[in-house]
């Protein structure tokens, strides 16, 4: 089994977007006026979204998803992720665990994203972050 897809409700389809395609490298394939679909051409991973709207309600803490995380390819690749995010003052924190680094950061509807590397394919989470536990 491997996760192939995430669906993630939106405020602003074409402001997150752009996010995602700056941040991750993600391309539109697919569009409608309220949705899109998002792949990465190498790994095949894919990321709806879902436009609904500036005034629809965004509850940190409750059920359902509270954050996305994605490996970069190498250290280079993710220093450019936090480049990315300082440039949209979207940067929260830099950090580092056993054996790993990650970059977080807030999409424009304002939900946590996170960026690691290496990935847990590479160097297998020993403990759970304290990270998750602040959102």
């Amino acid at each position: 089994m491997k996760l192939a897809s995430c669906v993630l409700y939106v405020f602003d389809l074409d402001e997150s977007a752009s996010f995602y395609r700056d941040l991750l490298g993600l391309e539109v394939s697919l569009r409608t006026t309220t949705a899109a679909l998002m792949v990465d051409g190498s790994s095949g991973c894919q990321l709806y979204l879902r436009a609904l709207g500036s005034n629809a309600p965004h509850t940190l803490g409750g059920i359902g998803l509270q954050c996305m995380i994605w490996t970069a390819a190498d250290a280079e690749e993710l220093r450019r992720c936090e480049e990315v995010l300082r440039k949209r003052d979207a940067h929260v924190t830099t950090g580092h665990a056993e054996g790993f680094d990650w970059v977080e950061g807030r999409d424009p509807s304002d939900v946590p994203v996170m960026v690691s590397h290496p990935g847990p394919d590479e160097v297998p989470r020993q403990e759970i972050i304290t990270r998750i536990y602040a959102w």
